[in-house]
Order: structure tokens, then sequence, then C-alpha cells
């Protein structure tokens, strides 16, 4: 200790009086190390038996100062604890870091859970499957788990107050035990809710990617439906109402009010699938929107080419008569009987394609696209039906003057397929199959038969003609055949 001197102008003090330059205090020691600043001057200027006596002057002074200030700190124990506590101070720092490790498991198992309530939550707003609610009901269960090992550790902390003075050891001893108790309780359950977080992998991961999916699917959805709305803008622009687009368009309302409300209450699996579905149809109605005016000028185009092949048909029509007269007059009834009806039959096709004709025009003028469609397909099969009638009876007239003037040609064409369909049936065998053998037998016999129709005055050579063309598509089904069975070998 350091006892504050007298000052050195103090009459307390012999010889302070005059003396200015020796007033710097110097340090004397004391018994026990302590030491009291006097002035230096003090010592200096004394008979050495004045020293002694005021040595032991200030020591007797210091003594009792000493013993003030120690006697204190005999009881205090480092500020509030004894110095002295032995094996229950020992008890204390044990039971004090049991304490720090449970409080470091607590922590760390509460991180853990909510850590994976994340995850589960997650989990409940995109997956309703069997596996996910089962999930959610065993978290659940590690919950109460949870609560229970965290209830024991709050006991535990609130049983022991390890800061008490008077603390006992066997008390020291027995909070360690319960605070260990609950730490290890702790580890236990944080090892449950690992185990249970690794099982949560295949459901999570799927969770997560759905819900990365969804914020581009929610904007492709409200992308594509301005796209289709500014597209639907343009062509009405270019004088096209566009109607039953709009009303497709005005049919994707509610969805995207829903898609608004987001997926907090409508659902995440929902809420994905809408938005792909309103991407899609809006989607729809823009690529239809920016063909519409392609597809009204094909339309006019159309309705411009089936009214000139209407007409061109009704020319041709009238050209048929003259061919029935001919064929009439030069071959037998069976080659011309079945076309007697032709005249009437285009001219009556012809009609209904220009009534329909007329109402197409009518459906363009008023833009209904689908109705004009349907109809100009009606206008283009009733004159594909017409112009092959029509076709027919020229093409009976030629085939009839080419086998008149020369059967051989077309005996000659048969023949050859039958003997190529043998050979084909003979290749790399000693006998052929039965199965290929009779058909091309029989298509030898049937030949023979209708060559001999054409013997006598009047010979029907449209049966002859008919007869030489069926035997040669039975041919062809045997030669079909043997390809397909020897194909299927290799």
């Amino acid at each position: 200790m350091t006892a504050t001197p007298p000052q050195p102008n103090s009459p307390s003090v012999p010889g302070a009086q005059g003396h200015p330059a020796r007033q710097v205090p110097q340090l004397a020691r004391r018994a026990g190390g302590d030491t009291v600043r006097v002035p230096r001057g003090t010592l200096r200027s004394t008979p050495s038996g004045a020293r002694r006596a005021l040595r032991d002057t200030l020591t007797l002074v210091a003594l009792p100062l000493v013993a003030a200030l120690a006697l204190p700190a005999a009881f205090a124990g480092g500020g509030t604890r004894r110095w002295f506590g032995g094996r229950a101070e020992t008890q204390r720092a044990e039971a004090q870091a049991a304490k720090d490790a449970a409080a470091a498991a607590f922590y760390e198992l509460d991180t853990a859970q909510r850590d994976l309530r994340i995850s589960i939550e997650t989990i409940a707003a995109v997956d309703d499957t069997p596996a996910a609610r089962r999930a959610i009901t065993d978290f659940e269960a590690l919950g109460r788990r949870i609560d229970e090992a965290s209830h024991q550790y709050i006991q535990a902390v609130d049983a022991h107050d390890l800061d008490r003075d008077d603390l006992e050891a066997s008390a020291a001893a027995g909070a360690r035990t319960q605070l260990t108790k609950a730490k290890d309780e702790l580890g236990r359950v944080k090892q449950e809710l690992d185990r249970f977080a690794d099982g949560l992998g295949p459901l999570l991961g799927k969770a997560e990617t759905q819900l990365a999916r969804l914020a581009p699917a929610v904007e492709r959805a409200r992308q594509g439906l301005l796209a289709a709305s500014n597209a639907l803008d343009a062509v009405r622009q270019s004088g096209l109402t566009a109607d039953d687009l709009a009303a497709r368009l005005a049919a994707l309302a509610p969805a995207l009010t829903k898609l608004n409300q987001g997926a907090g209450q409508h659902g995440v699996p929902q809420t994905l699938e809408r938005a792909e579905r309103v991407a899609r149809e809006a989607e729809a109605v823009r690529v239809e929107a920016d063909r519409l005016p392609e597809k009204a000028a094909e339309i006019d185009h159309r309705l411009v080419s089936l009214r000139t092949r209407a007409q061109a048909l009704t020319t041709r029509a009238g050209q048929v008569e003259p061919v029935l007269s001919e064929l009439r007059r030069r071959f037998t009834v069976a080659c011309w009987q079945d076309l007697q009806s032709v005249p009437d039959g285009a001219a009556e096709n012809v009609r209904q394609a220009e009534l329909k004709l007329k109402e197409a025009q009518t459906a363009r003028d008023e833009q209904r696209w689908p109705d004009a469609t349907a109809l100009l397909s009606t206008v283009r099969a009733l004159l594909n039906s017409t112009d092959e009638s029509v076709s027919a009876a020229g093409d009976r007239l030629r085939r009839l003057n080419a086998v008149q003037k020369d059967p051989q040609q077309e005996i000659d064409r048969t023949r050859f397929a039958i003997r190529d369909a043998q050979r084909l049936a003979m290749a790399g065998r000693n006998t052929p199959d039965p199965r290929h053998a009779r058909p091309l037998d029989d298509s030898v016999a049937r030949l023979e038969r209708a060559i001999g129709t054409l013997e006598g005055r009047h010979p029907d050579y449209w049966h002859f003609l008919t007869e030489t063309e069926a035997v040669r598509q039975s041919v062809a089904g045997v030669v079909a055949q043997i390809r397909e069975e020897r194909g299927g070998a290799h």
C-alpha cells in the first residue's frame, strides 16, 4: 500500500520550511513489503536517532492499515466466495461445466429443429402424397420428444443455483449428475432428429424442385397472357374482330386471378399445374392471333380457287354426254352402264358446291373462321368427287379403245407379273410353298378365263380389263407376303 505523504509545506513536517529543493518524495520500505511516501529531505535532515524514532513511528502507524485491508479479503474468496472452498468448489466447477455443456446441447437441438421445420413446411406446401403426410406426422412426434427433453433440461437448470455461497459439495454433485443426464437426453434426441432429416432427402428434393419451377412457371403464364393480349390487339387494328380468340382469352381470367393470389392460398402443385395450363392456352391464342391475317388471306384465296374450279367442272360435265354416246355406240352395255348417272351427278355436285361457296363467303365476311373453313372443305370434297366421275368417263373410253386395238399388251403385262412372282416363290427352294403356289396357280387360271371372254362378236372388254387388274393385285399380294416372311427370317 502507498500512504499519501504530508504536503511539503505542511507545518507538521520538520524542516519543510526553507528547503524547497528537497520536496521530491521517495519510497520508504515498511515491514510486510508495504511502502509509504515521505519527503525525501526528511530522512536526510534528521539525526540518526531521530531517523530510527521516525521509522518506528511509521511502522506502528502502517500495521493497523495492513490488518484492516487483509482481514476482509480472508473471507471474501476472490470478491464474493471463500478462498478455501476445497471439495465444494471443485464440485461447483464440475457442475457449472455440465451446465454449460447442457446449454450447448440445448442450443444445438433447438437450431436443428428450427432448420428442419423449414424443410417440413416446404414439403407440406408442395407435396400431398402419403409419404409426405407421414413425414409431417413423424416430425410432430419428434417435436414432442424434443419438448420432453427440453423440459427436463430446464427443470435441471431451475432446480440448482450454482452461484450460491453456501452450495454444498453434495448439492453440486447432484446438479452435475442431473445436468449431465439432461445433456445426454438432448444429444439422443438430436441424433434422432438428424436421422429423420437424412431420410427427408428425396421428399425435400422433390419439393424444392417444384418450388424452383413455381415462380418461372407463373411468370411464363403472365407473359404468355400479355403476349396473347398484344397479338389480339394487333389483329383488331388490322380490321379483324377475332371474337372467338377474345372469348378464349377472357376465359383464362379466373385462372390468372388465382395465380395472383399465390400458391399459399391454392397450393403449390395446383398453382404449378394452373400456370402451365394458362401458359399453354395463352400461347395457342397468340399463335392463332398471329396467323389470323394469313388465315383470312388463305380463305379468300380458297374461295376464289374453288369457285374457278366449280366453273371448270361445269364445263367438263357438259362433255360427258358425248363420251357416253360413243361408249354406247361401240361397246356393250356392261362397258358403260355404270357411267349413265355421271352427267346428272356432276351437275348436282357442282350446284351443291356453289351453294356451299356462298355460305363460306358469308361466314368469311362475318369472320366466322371455323365455319368458313368447314364449308370450304365440304366444297372441295364435292368437287373432288365430281372430278373423279367426270374423268372416269373419258378414262373408260381411252382404256377400252386401247384393249380393243391390242388386247395382247394387257395379257403380256399380267403374265409377266405372274412369272415374276413364281420366280420369287422358287428362289432358294426345290418346291414352292403351298401357301404361295396355290394363289399363283389360281391367278394363271383366272387370266386364261379372262382371255377367253375376248372371243365372240361383241367381247366384254371392260370385264377383261377388270379381271386382269384383279389378277395383278392378287399376285402383288403374294409377292408382298413372301418378302415379309423372308425379311422377318433374317
